[in-house]
């Protein structure tokens, strides 16, 4: 975006009416318009905890999200904030503040999880918030953590692997952020002072035991350490006396508690330098339209009952991008093309060869626009497109090349036609004459450059077209013998053969070209098709290399506070992704 001006206050984005969750068109079209990389920060947390006035200092504001004074949610749904990225140029900073979790003036809390889920699958940072300290009842009211694997699904389908599909959420999870309200303890432990991360990861420790009662304390923390890749802990003075609260907006600097001023300042700080762009499997970027393409995947799943499911999002968008990627491959072959063919072309193999070398061209435009291209549909239409472009470009040379040889045919030989007409040759020895005109002017044919590739078959034809006239000339000349007469016609037929066979070798050549092209098209698509896969591959291995990192340093946890069940478990996750490390393959096209 190129400034605020375009945003100047938030718009919801996903509304929540009625119970039903629906996509707001103003906010799409807000989305469509932002190319550059998003970093996206959404906010959950209980109603009335001061979710709001956090978002408002991300986007360098006092007022935007509607902060509310009474016990009510006051933001329904979730709303967008689009500002840009005070820090990281290029990059456009997307807000997502989320209607108050248990608000008790809904009734119906059913779309709390949905919305919790929502605000998961599309940030880059989570942002939880909550008032006071992080003890059992700040836990139980993370419920919706452990709800979801009820939620969310990673893959499509569950496959052949004994793991759960929960074991892939830490390859997509955004980062975690706890932000806690009012926070009034003394920051220690065993009498020594500890950070605010130090704290959380003491909250985070699971409790031994099997009853009901260590399940429910061991489930919400257990969740958050293996979904999320990153943790963080921020802790927050009360801003200002309880009366001044109801107007927090409206209050200055001076009339802030000066720690609650230096917290938020610090955490905008940490938001704006180590928050990421948001980024999808296979290492793609997400931009405006792509978070849109989200928005609408994952909401409409949600509408008709289904899960939000990480894979077949990934897939629609992939849909949607790999066809415009074919779209900008063709319009980028066209306009080259069109700046560089010049019809006519002398031979078939110089067509030939400016095509290959911007077919080229608009592959590399696909692979660097595509990503996902299942069983290389899309770049199989691409090829079939191509195909499609050169046969029409040789047509379209062989009609330019015959349309000029008969134009060029007639200025040359329409003097000796006239003549003709005349009566110049219809005298003893003038057929001897009109063949030697005709070779003069075959030869002043021949002299003429880029005539194209039709040169020989439009003579051929225009040649016959004449062979009336000349066999009339032939046997009126009264100077031949009949003898002189057989041998001319004799030589006719052998120079009329010659042609004709002339004409099959250059037709053969001609087949011969295009087989040849054939395989080199195919041998360019294949050559960049397994440049992209290994890339492609070295991205998924890098990205599982990291998920490895992760649930190892959480197994060795899990075992130094013994652990052993979820320990073997956390392996058997760890297993399954060596295994698929060691497979996989190349794919061929056409």
């Amino acid at each position: 975006m190129a400034s605020e001006s375009h945003m100047p206050a938030p718009v919801c984005l996903i509304e929540n009416t009625g119970g039903q969750l629906t996509v707001n068109q103003e906010a799409l079209k807000i989305l469509s318009a932002i190319k550059e990389p998003l970093v996206v920060v959404a906010i959950v947390g209980l109603y009335r905890t001061g979710k709001s006035y956090l978002m408002n200092k991300l986007a360098g504001k006092k007022e935007g999200f509607s902060l509310g004074s009474t016990v009510q949610s006051h933001t329904k749904g979730i709303w967008m904030w689009c500002v840009p990225h005070p820090e990281k140029p290029k990059h456009t900073l997307v807000l997502l503040d989320t209607e108050g979790l248990g608000d008790v003036e809904k009734g119906d809390n059913k779309n709390d999880s949905w919305i919790f889920a929502l605000a998961i699958l599309l940030s880059s940072t989570f942002v939880y918030n909550s008032m006071g300290t992080i003890n059992q009842m700040a836990m139980d009211q993370l419920h919706y953590v452990t709800e979801l694997t009820d939620r969310i699904r990673a893959k499509s389908s569950p496959g052949n692997s004994k793991v759960d599909d929960s074991a892939d959420f830490v390859s997509f999870f955004p980062a975690f952020v706890w932000t806690l309200r009012d926070f009034s303890l003394e920051l220690e432990a065993n009498g020594k002072p500890i950070t605010a991360d130090e704290y959380l990861d003491l909250s985070l420790k699971l409790k031994q035991g099997t009853n009901m009662e260590s399940k429910s304390f061991n489930e919400p923390r257990l969740c958050i350490r293996k979904f999320f890749p990153k943790k963080k802990c921020f802790i927050f003075d009360r801003p200002a006396q309880r009366k001044y609260l109801v107007r927090l907006e409206q209050l200055q600097e001076d009339e802030l508690n000066p720690e609650f001023t230096e917290q938020v300042a610090d955490f905008c700080s940490y938001i704006f330098k180590y928050s990421e762009a948001k980024t999808l499997s296979g290492g793609i970027t997400v931009n405006g339209p792509r978070l849109k393409s989200l928005v609408l995947t994952y909401v409409e799943a949600i509408s008709s009952g289904d899960l939000p499911c990480m894979e077949n999002a990934v897939l629609a968008l992939a849909q949607i991008e790999n066809s415009a990627a074919v779209q900008k491959a063709i319009a980028h072959y066209d306009q080259r093309m069109g700046q560089n063919v010049q019809l006519p072309t002398e031979t078939l193999q110089e067509l030939l060869d400016l095509h290959r070398a911007i077919e080229k061209e608009a592959i590399e435009v696909f692979m660097k626009n595509s990503f996902k291209d299942v069983g290389q549909k899309f770049q199989t239409k691409l090829a079939e497109c191509l195909v499609a472009k050169r046969d029409d470009f040789c047509k379209q040379n062989v009609r330019a090349s015959s349309d000029h040889c008969s134009a060029l045919l007639q200025d040359i030989f329409s003097p000796l036609e006239e003549d003709v007409k005349q009566g110049t040759f219809s005298k003893p020895g003038g057929y001897h004459l009109f063949i030697q005109k005709m070779e003069a002017l075959k030869k002043k044919y021949y002299q003429v450059p880029r005539k194209g590739i039709q040169a020989e078959e439009t003579l051929k034809k225009y040649m016959e077209s004449k062979e009336s006239v000349a066999d009339a000339l032939l046997q009126t000349d009264q100077s031949l013998t009949e003898k002189e007469k057989e041998i001319e016609v004799e030589r006719i037929k052998a120079e009329s053969a010659e042609a004709a066979t002339k004409m099959l070798e250059e037709m053969q050549k001609k087949n011969q070209q295009i087989m040849e092209e054939k395989e080199k098209s195919y041998q360019e698509h294949l050559k960049q098709l397994t440049e992209k896969m290994e890339l492609e591959r070295a991205q998924l291995m890098a990205e599982q290399e990291k998920v490895l990192a992760l649930k190892l340093e959480e197994n060795e946890r899990l075992i130094r506070e013994g652990f052993k069940e979820e320990s073997r478990k956390l392996q058997e996750e760890m297993r399954a992704i060596e295994n698929s490390r060691s497979s996989g393959g190349i794919c061929t096209i056409l």
